[in-house]
């Protein structure tokens, strides 16, 4: 999976795709002319939309690279009235501003550019119109991914925020002295949602306290915020460091750290109370609705949370009968119950230290990697390193996490792996989970889309859940193709990672629409693929945290897959994959009726 920012989109698929279909007549010469003034125009206007993005936005850009507003936490708190109305401001402006351009004079990414952009203006737009987002903003902290949480991850100094001069270590004491300010808000947030019935469940926030209590050190020395200064360049003077050093002595104990035991405290001694026993939306005050909602977003498909459910159950039952198959090939006698309690169990599977499974990984991408040819003609230009996800959050974190990098790879992008409780973390996983997470996976198809540099922004540096992750599970089946998964294990693992999947559309749907407990979603994945117990919980209570975000897994390799047969079938011999992937690829993130039909004109132009 990966956590970086992403654009959603409004979902008119319809129109869309009639817009995307639609052939446009030859122009004539005027036309030509005019359409090219327009498309000036048009890149203008996305550049200005960006710029005034990042400035409402300044962490954000932080990541892509851009270091202008690197001191910057941004004008208004994320979690604001005053963020909330400039973003609307920001969207309805920019909105009235495109649908004065006629999109009929424009072609190929000229209009999908148009098309995307507006799709993303009307989304963000009915989102507040509807009060989703201040229906999120009520449960603003969880033990998945919280500010918090991401505090740490960037001021330990292992992400985006940069660490290299004096400069930066100023930069982010003052960016950093505003989360005061965000813990104050988020308490705020929190007694409005108990006010109107808006909580989060209790089983979330008893994993999220240790989290917080995690950062309230008595000493400097002994917080995560104190890495950059363990790291300080010996380059810089010995006046710096001995300022540096006192500044963040200074920074941590009497900022962050009383920040963090004041939100500590309100969870444990006032919120805890008000949690809720019932873990899905459907249990929670408009919950039914947010997450109909949520569900057509993250899949950008019409699906009802019921429909999934059901495509989640067929999925299952398949990909067990080949997990049945390969039981068999591998000799184990005892029923699959047992072959998952042996794949669990038996020492063989486990790595003994971090640094046994660190270096398995490093061994698969240098497999992985020299073999990408047989299957991709355009690749990431991007390093991307390995690293043990840090121990504050492991206890509550999936099996792995993807970063990205700068798209000019001053930064690489990152593949954190999850060495907590070691024996639940089996070495038969290791090649489907990295071509998941790396190439040909999210580190892949996310550099390449930043690569590509006659996209705008948006297109290059936004993203759909269920492409983005469709193809990073997508990228998990090109295993045999590329030669890997020679070890029948280790296919397995990718059936083991498909089933998984598969489950979590049953799962998500069940507890959020259906009225599952957490009991039953745990019950559930553990029957149906050899997840260890440790897995399984932190999956159920990801799932609980952000809804439907796990639906986008399965639902967009599908129609990946589905595209890719539909292109095998049509064009026969003239079906090349390397040609399919660099369609799919190039274009950025899209929407997947996008993706769609974007891939029948590819048809129709190889028939030709």
């Amino acid at each position: 999976m990966i956590r970086k920012p992403v654009i959603q989109f409004h979902l008119m698929a319809a129109l869309l795709v009639m817009a995307a279909c639609e052939k446009t007549p030859e122009p004539e010469a005027a036309l030509e002319e005019s359409s090219a003034e327009i498309v000036t125009e048009l890149e203008a206007l996305y550049h200005e939309y960006d710029e005034e993005l990042l400035a409402l936005n300044p962490i954000y850009a932080t990541f892509r690279g851009d270091h202008r507003f690197n001191d910057q936490w941004g004008p208004y708190d994320f979690l604001s009235d005053e963020y909330a109305e400039a973003m609307y401001d920001l969207n309805k402006r920019y909105l009235a501003r495109l649908v004065g351009y006629d999109p009929e004079t424009l072609e190929g990414q000229d209009r999908l550019n148009y098309d995307i952009f507006r799709f993303d203006r009307e989304n963000a737009i009915e989102r507040e119109e509807q009060g989703y987002n201040d229906y999120e903003s009520l449960t603003p902290v969880s033990q998945f991914f919280s500010v918090p949480n991401f505090m740490v991850i960037l001021g330990s100094g292992g992400t985006a925020q940069p660490f290299e001069t004096p400069q930066h270590y100023d930069d982010w004491i003052k960016r950093s002295g505003n989360f005061a300010r965000h813990v104050d808000l988020s308490i705020t947030k929190m007694r409005e949602g108990v006010e109107l019935g808006v909580v989060q469940p209790r089983v979330l926030m008893e994993k999220t306290l240790p989290q917080l209590a995690a950062q309230v050190v008595e000493s400097a020395e002994k917080s995560a915020f104190y890495g950059p200064v363990m790291r300080m360049p010996e380059s810089f003077s010995a006046e710096d460091r001995e300022r540096i050093t006192a500044a963040y002595d200074d920074h941590i104990m009497n900022v962050l750290v009383p920040a963090y035991a004041k939100l500590h405290d309100y969870i444990n001694d006032e919120y805890m109370q008000h949690t809720r026993d019932t873990v899905g939306q459907v249990d929670s005050p408009g919950g039914k609705e947010y997450y109909a909602f949520v569900v057509r977003e993250t899949t950008t498909t019409d699906y009802t949370p019921e429909e999934i459910h059901d495509i989640g159950k067929r999925e299952a039952e398949r990909i067990f009968a080949e997990m049945e198959r390969i039981r068999d090939v591998v000799g184990f006698e005892g029923t699959m119950p047992e072959f998952f309690e042996h794949l669990r169990t038996d020492p063989q599977y486990f790595f003994e230290t971090e640094e046994e499974i660190l270096q398995a990984y490093d061994e698969v991408r240098n497999d992985i990697d020299p073999k990408l040819d047989k299957a991709f003609n355009v690749k990431a230009k991007a390093p991307y390193v390995i690293r043990a996800v840090e121990p504050f959050r492991a206890r509550s974190m999936a099996a792995a996490q993807y970063f990205p990098g700068t798209p000019d790879g001053s930064r690489p992008g990152i593949f954190y792996v999850n060495t907590y409780d070691l024996p639940a973390r089996p070495n038969w996983v290791i090649e489907a989970l990295s071509l998941h997470e790396a190439n040909p996976g999210h580190h892949f198809q996310i550099s390449i889309s930043q690569e590509m540099e006659a996209l705008p922004a948006f297109r290059r540096f936004g993203g759909y859940t269920a492409f983005v992750e469709g193809w990073g599970l997508y990228a998990e089946s090109v295993g045999e193709e590329l030669g890997l998964y020679t070890d029948p294990l280790q296919y397995f693992g990718s059936l083991h990672f498909d089933i998984w999947r598969a489950n979590r559309l049953v799962v998500d749907t069940g507890m959020h629409a259906l009225g599952w407990t957490r009991e039953d979603a745990i019950e559930w994945m553990s029957n149906n693929s050899p997840i260890t117990d440790t897995d399984v919980v932190a999956e159920v209570e990801r799932y609980i945290a952000i809804p439907s975000q796990a639906l986008a897994y399965k639902i967009g390799q599908l129609k990946i897959r589905e595209l890719r047969n539909r292109a095998e079938e049509a064009l026969g011999d003239k079906f090349d994959v390397r040609a399919y992937h660099d369609l799919v690829l190039t274009s950025g993130s899209l929407p997947l009726f996008v993706l769609e039909a974007e891939v029948d004109r590819w048809i129709e132009k190889q028939k030709g």
